[in-house]
C-alpha cells in the first residue's frame, strides 16, 4: 500500500501514531492522526470544486473502479466505439507508471491525460483537478476516469466525479462484493466483465455475486457485460445514456450530487431495463455456497 493516504496504518500498528505512540507526532509536532483527517478533508473539498467545475461546464464524470486487469480500458475503448457519434468522451486514466491505457484511448481518436502516481495506489481529487485545467470541458460530454487498478483505497477519495461504476470480473471470482465491502458499497453500478468467460467458470455465479452485494444493503444496479459483442454491451450503454438524461435534468433543477448518494425514491437507472436491478438468466435458483 501507499504512504500518501493512511492505507498503510493497520490494526496492528496504529498504536505507533496514536497518544504517546513512536510516530504519534510528525517532526514539526502535529498530531499523526489529525494530519491524516487533514488530508482526506482537503481532498474532500477539492473534490467539490471539481464537481462544481464539471456542473459549470454540463460534464457526466463516471469513476471507473475494479482490481488490476478488470477490463477497465477495455471496456473504455468498446464504450468510444458505440458512443462515438453520441455524445463527446474523454478520459484521465490512472497508473503507477506508463502512459499505455492513455495510448490505446488516444488510438480511438479521443483526447486522454494520463496520471502516473508513481506509489500512489489511488487517485485523489487534486491529482484530477490538475487534468481537469489541461482538458476544453465546454468540448466534453461524458468524462470517464479510471482509476489505479485497486479495491481498496480508490473507494475512500472522492474526486469530484458523479457516479462510481465497479468492475468484477469472472476470473476474480463472484465473492469479491463480500470480501471487500467499502468499494462495493461505493458503487452507483456494479458490472461483471468479461462474462464471456462465464461458460468456461462455472464456479463463477452471477446471483451469487450479486447476492453478496444485497448483503451491504446496496441498491446498485448489477449487470454482466463483455467487450466481445456490441449486444453484451448494451447494458452498460443503456445505463450511461439513461444517466446522462438524469445529469442533465438534475443540472436545471436541483444541482449533482456526490456518487453513491442518492436521494431516497429517486430515479436510479437500471440497465437491464427492469424496476428491480438484478442479474437476469434462464435459471432460477438461490445462491449457492461462495467458492474460494
Amino acid at each position: 500500500m501507499c504512504n500518501t493516504c493512511g492505507c498503510n496504518i493497520t490494526s496492528s500498528n496504529e498504536h505507533l501514531i496514536q497518544g504517546d505512540g513512536r510516530h504519534a507526532h510528525t517532526a514539526d509536532g502535529k498530531s499523526a492522526v489529525a494530519v491524516l483527517q487533514g488530508l482526506l478533508s482537503e481532498n474532500d473539498h477539492q473534490a467539490a470544486h471539481n464537481r462544481e467545475h464539471l456542473d459549470h461546464h454540463g460534464v457526466l464524470a463516471v469513476n471507473l473502479m475494479s482490481s488490476p486487469g478488470a477490463g477497465k480500458t477495455s471496456l473504455l475503448e468498446a464504450t468510444i466505439e458505440a458512443l462515438g457519434q453520441e455524445l463527446r468522451v474523454a478520459v484521465i486514466e490512472g497508473d503507477l507508471a506508463t502512459e499505455n491505457d492513455a495510448a490505446r484511448i488516444r488510438a480511438k481518436g479521443v483526447l486522454a491525460i494520463q496520471i502516473t502516481t508513481g506509489s500512489a495506489c489511488h487517485l485523489d481529487a487534486h491529482m484530477i483537478h490538475e487534468a481537469l485545467h489541461r482538458l476544453d470541458l465546454d468540448g466534453i460530454d461524458l468524462l470517464f476516469i479510471e482509476n489505479v487498478g485497486n479495491l481498496v483505497c480508490p473507494a475512500s477519495f472522492d474526486l469530484g466525479q458523479h457516479l462510481n461504476v465497479i468492475l468484477l470480473s469472472v476470473p476474480e471470482g463472484d465473492d469479491k462484493p463480500a470480501k471487500y465491502p467499502v468499494m462495493f458499497r461505493a458503487a452507483d453500478l456494479v458490472l461483471c466483465s468479461k462474462s464471456d468467460l462465464l461458460p468456461l467458470m462455472p464456479e463463477f455465479d452471477p446471483k451469487r455475486a450479486e447476492h453478496h452485494l444485497r448483503a451491504l444493503a446496496s441498491t446498485a444496479p448489477f449487470a454482466c457485460v463483455s467487450v466481445r459483442s456490441r449486444a453484451h454491451l448494451e447494458p452498460w450503454l443503456h445505463w450511461l445514456r439513461d444517466e446522462w438524461r438524469v445529469q442533465g435534468a438534475r443540472l436545471e433543477t436541483q444541482g449533482a450530487i456526490r456518487p453513491g448518494r442518492r436521494h431516497e425514491g429517486e430515479h436510479r437507472s437500471d440497465p437491464t431495463g427492469t424496476s428491480v436491478p438484478r442479474y437476469q438468466d434462464h435459471h432460477h435458483h438461490e445462491p449457492s455456497p461462495t467458492h474460494g
